[in-house]
């Protein structure tokens, strides 16, 4: 299983950007390969505040068809999530509070690698960033 952080679908429907090829050809791997892909309700939630923040309404859309129409499963957030990521925010140095609760609910499904340009990740030994 690979999970996919808000980056991907963002850079995938956003303007030119120097990762977008890159997060075409490595989705285009990934499916190749047969991974399952998946990602979290809270990712949803990053793309609804960046798009917001800064006033682009209309990449909203695209935004989540580009996500929901890649993985294979939205995984909930639950109370044990939140838990699990306060633990991992005060117990790993280096680490945001949003890549926390991505951490946590992967720990739960047992994902162990993330598409992601993101290097925050890099901080948790457990989990392998793929970019």
């Amino acid at each position: 299983m690979i999970f996919i952080d808000s980056n991907i679908p963002m850079y995938l429907v956003g303007t030119s950007h120097p990762h977008k090829l890159d997060c075409q050809r490595l989705l285009e791997r990934a499916v190749a390969e047969g991974s399952r892909l998946v990602t979290d309700v809270e990712v949803l939630q990053e793309i609804l505040h960046r798009y917001s923040s800064v006033r682009r309404m209309d990449a909203v859309q695209p935004a989540f068809e580009a996500l929901l129409g890649i993985v294979d499963e939205v995984f909930a957030l639950e109370l044990q999530d939140a838990q699990r990521a306060k633990e991992l925010l005060l117990g790993v140095k280096g680490l945001s509070a949003r890549d926390a609760v991505h951490l946590a609910t992967m720990e739960r499904y047992g994902v162990r690698q993330i598409l992601s340009f993101d290097k925050g990740f890099d901080v948790y030994p457990l989990v392998t960033r793929i970019s």
